[in-house]
């Protein structure tokens, strides 16, 4: 039966992150299920620079705003996918009113916190407990990060996977970048956000074959073309020009240890790409059904980039194909709940 499904979110349009991709495409195959989905996000208030992340808008005082649409909405069910001023907004409003909601896990706010300004992580988790505790459940993307977030204390936890856009990212685009086409091979590269989270310096400060290419924006840029002079940076890069630039790279290296999941790894294999990472969560979780090698995990991520170099480019395709979007929405609709849940309990 169609539903109106209401997400808030802190991260929206115009960010470009894995949140934002991984909700605009859920609500996009909600919608083409028959669903009435609604996300509501920052670009419909007032807002401030995020500390430290300038690029990251947030929505000021929104509450009475964020009422007013939730309820001419009218929604049959609540997703709170983050845990800002707009999460924090929405999350006040159902638990004032009695109504059941759901939440996601989709950032390691903690340790972005300590990475940025040194701050422990236990006074954040402490916070974040409770914020998803309230829920009537919290929606998490690997095993490994359910079982960790399990282990701090939180409730509730629903597993809820990622998929891939097939059709843009595509094997076929290995026409070479044309700003790669004079870089020595093999080309190993880092797609993502260019922030201290992401942990990058430790794929620059690698000592390896070729050339590397760092692809993306982001706060640290300025400061990691300084340092590395060696290095081709090519800044931000959208659709099909993304697309090739993974599909260019022999090897892409994923040095994050705070992902939650890694869109970017999958989007590196739909292009035929192997993947070199850290054994963390995410590209542990994804790489770990793979029944052929389509890249490496090691503590030692120079002994990962090496060795994915003899991943087989076909095997990294066909393996990415068994994530699939439709799929994704499928599971993120089963584990939502009634708005009036808690209400038909009580009675």
């Amino acid at each position: 039966m169609p539903a109106r499904i209401l997400i808030v979110s802190d991260a929206w349009t115009p960010q470009v992150n894995g949140v934002v991709r991984t909700l605009a495409t859920v609500a996009a195959e909600l919608s083409a299920m028959g669903h009435t989905v609604e996300v509501v996000g920052p670009d419909r208030f007032r807002t401030m620079p995020c500390p430290t992340y300038p690029d990251i808008r947030l929505s000021l005082l929104p509450r009475r705003r964020l009422i007013r649409i939730i309820e001419a909405f009218n929604p049959d069910a609540l997703h709170i996918a983050t845990e800002g001023p707009l999460g924090l907004a929405a999350r006040a409003w159902a638990r004032r009113r009695g109504f059941a909601f759901t939440t996601a896990f989709h950032t390691r706010f903690p340790e972005y916190v300590q990475a940025r300004i040194g701050l422990s992580p236990g006074l954040a988790y402490r916070f974040l407990r409770r914020f998803h505790g309230a829920g009537q459940g919290v929606m998490v993307a690997t095993d490994s990060l359910r079982a960790e977030l399990s282990r701090r204390g939180f409730h509730r936890l629903r597993h809820w996977s990622r998929g891939v856009d097939l059709e843009l990212f595509r094997p076929e685009l290995r026409t070479e970048a044309p700003d790669f086409v004079d870089l020595p091979r093999p080309v190993f590269a880092y797609v993502g956000r260019v922030a201290v989270e992401k942990n990058i310096r430790a794929f620059l400060d690698l000592d390896l074959p070729g050339s590397k290419v760092v692809v993306g924006g982001g706060p640290q840029l300025a400061d990691l073309k300084r340092s590395y002079p060696g290095v081709h940076f090519t800044g931000a890069r959208f659709g099909t020009d993304l697309a090739r630039a993974y599909a260019s790279a022999d090897v892409f290296v994923f040095p994050s240890l705070t992902d939650t999941f890694g869109l970017v790894v999958l989007e590196a294999l739909a292009c035929g790409t192997p993947v070199a990472a850290y054994p963390a969560t995410g590209p542990r979780d994804i790489l770990a059904g793979a029944t052929v090698s389509v890249g490496a995990i090691d503590a030692d991520l120079r002994q990962a980039a090496l060795r994915a170099l003899q991943a087989d480019r076909a095997d990294c395709r066909a393996y990415a194909e068994t994530f699939s979007w439709r799929a994704c929405a499928e599971t993120f609709l089963t584990h939502l709940v009634p708005l009036h849940a808690l209400h038909r309990e009580a009675a």
